[in-house]
């Protein structure tokens, strides 16, 4: 039987992570009743996909991530290059004005993608 997934991502501000997360991901913020936005924690949700959650930890991000997520905006699996890298590019665009920083983009033969931090310098993927 299937599991349900919950991602955690510990930051230093839960309430401005989930409400950027939300904007990239086009998930809603939890129920105010059920999240505590100003506090320690805060999360985000949609039909499809796992909840997540961010909780508040007193200590900084340091060195590079052991897992990271892709936003997959170049449209499904074997979608041509062609066709993905426009795509791929204006979400790399409006994710700079939410708040992520752009860090390099990877052009190789049969694959392109982004590579970006959002505000708290967790590294993801826009591919």
């Amino acid at each position: 039987m299937a599991k349900e997934l919950q991602v955690v991502v510990d930051c230093r501000d839960p309430g401005a992570q989930a409400a950027f997360w939300a904007e990239v991901l086009g998930y809603a913020l939890e129920d105010a009743g059920t999240g505590d936005v100003e506090g320690d924690w805060a999360s985000i949700v949609a039909p499809d996909g796992p909840r997540v959650l961010f909780q508040r930890v007193p200590e900084l991000k340091y060195g590079k991530n052991r897992v990271h997520l892709d936003v997959r905006a170049g449209g499904p699996r074997g979608t041509p290059k062609a066709v993905r890298v426009p795509l791929v590019d204006a979400e790399v665009v409006r994710l700079v004005a939410l708040g992520a920083t752009h860090m390099r983009t990877t052009d190789e033969r049969d694959d392109y993608f982004g590579v970006l931090r959002d505000p708290e310098g967790n590294e993801f993927c826009v591919c």
